[in-house]
């Protein structure tokens, strides 16, 4: 299958994902990117290599998906053990070759100048990894003072970046920010109004590409397994949704491309997810209505990232619709009836399929026949397709090990009695 998306629309959609983490502070990867590019022009490179270090600044916390990781983030200056997301992250962009050339600066980009010559890297890596380092800093100082009183903090932070020059950051880099942010135009086009327009204009800039479907499965999957690292509770869910999701399809009897799509649709699904804190998700008992309230949010913004990038609209709408139900009483966009195309009721299924497969805070994982039972029932009263259903209970074993990743366990008896 041959999909032509815009490399450009799918990373800036990731910044997006990654920025859902800080929950109400959802631009450090794009101030980091602007300051990143600002004093990279100063460097004198070329603009393919601004490119890629906007890029890089746009991904550099692609290993955080936990917002209590990303509370260190932007109130810490400096703690142990802040370079595990570095490590993650440089392997997830490692393992998808149009992005793999970020992931040494990805990796490094915590690494104190005076460190960072252990690393032995070249020049210019450890150049940019560190310029990369610096700026996230600084918004990392400056961000409790964005749309309040910016320009009376520029003076601390520039302070506290000066007394790290040659220990945290290279004092040529120190140099060159200081100088580049002398003015007060460079420290108001950090605030949120100013930094989306330059986002917009930055991103029409952007090249369409040619994707094979075997990229494109490499891209949905760095998406997922950042999802999927927020809690051990959802480790391998959107996986395990994805490998479900495209078995159903097969046996729905559905087009090889439009399988291989859904599988990817599975993969995003719940990228909104980034945004419910660490505590709503692993809460072991009842939710609030506020709480609830949050959740339910996290399917639309899966909808907002994914809509930008051209070439995946079905893909977007599919993956977005995972909570719709027959009856319209589901969420986001209360779709109903023939609104729910097949491929939506397919990842539906999947989705409840797998979530109850797995050990949550508030219950164990569910035996195979207790899960079919339940999907009967969530059939009665309207909120999971018959058809995707009857096509679990043919093939329950087969179902379980996609979902789960696991054997057909042994406590499971003759699934013809089902």
């Amino acid at each position: 299958m041959g999909i032509t998306i815009d490399l450009g629309h799918a990373i800036h959609a990731l910044s997006d994902a990654l920025d859902l983490v800080g929950v109400d502070e959802v631009c450090h990867g794009k101030r980091v990117a602007f300051m990143a590019l600002q004093c990279g022009r100063t460097l004198g490179l070329s603009e393919p290599e601004l490119e890629n270090l906007f890029h890089a600044g746009l991904l550099h916390d692609c290993g955080v998906s936990s917002t209590k990781m990303h509370r260190c983030l932007v109130n810490e200056l400096d703690w142990e053990g802040s370079e595990f997301h570095c490590i993650a992250g440089s392997e997830l962009l490692s393992a998808f070759p149009p992005l793999a050339h970020l992931a040494p600066i990805v990796r490094y980009h915590h690494t104190h100048w005076d460190a960072l010559g252990a690393a032995k890297l070249p020049e210019k890596t450890a150049q940019l990894a560190n310029l990369i380092y610096l700026v996230d800093r600084v918004d990392a100082l400056t961000s409790p003072h964005y749309e309040r009183d910016l320009l009376l903090a520029q003076h601390t932070v520039c302070d506290t970046v000066w007394r790290l020059s040659g220990s945290f950051f290279a004092p040529e880099l120190v140099t060159r920010f200081l100088d580049l942010s002398g003015n007060e135009a460079f420290w108001l086009s950090l605030e949120t109004r100013h930094l989306v327009r330059f986002m917009y204009e930055r991103e029409r800039q952007s090249r369409l590409a040619p994707v094979s479907f075997p990229e494109l499965r490499q891209l949905a999957l760095m998406f997922a397994r950042i999802v999927d690292a927020k809690s051990p509770f959802t480790m391998e869910h959107s996986l395990g949704t994805a490998r479900l999701a495209r078995f159903l399809a097969v046996q729905s009897g559905l087009p090889a491309e439009t399988c291989e799509k859904i599988e990817v649709a599975a993969l995003l699904h719940d990228l909104g997810k980034l945004q419910v804190p660490d505590e709503v998700l692993e809460k072991p008992g009842a939710l609030t209505r506020e709480e609830r309230a949050i959740i339910q949010r996290h399917s639309f913004e899966t909808y907002q990232i994914l809509r930008g990038i051209v070439g995946l609209e079905d893909i977007t709408l599919w993956a977005a619709s995972h909570h719709e139900t027959p009856d319209g009483q589901g969420y986001p966009f209360h779709w109903r009836g023939a609104e729910l195309t097949p491929e939506i009721r397919i990842i539906a299924v999947s989705d409840v399929f797998q979530a109850l497969a797995q050990r949550r805070p508030y219950r164990k994982p569910l035996e195979p026949v207790e899960i079919f039972e339940l999907l009967r029932t969530f059939v009665q009263q309207n909120h999971l397709d018959s058809d995707v259903v009857g096509l679990v209970g043919q093939h329950l074993h087969t179902c379980w090990e996609a979902a789960t990743g696991l054997a057909w366990p042994v406590y499971v008896n003759d699934i013809k009695a089902l």
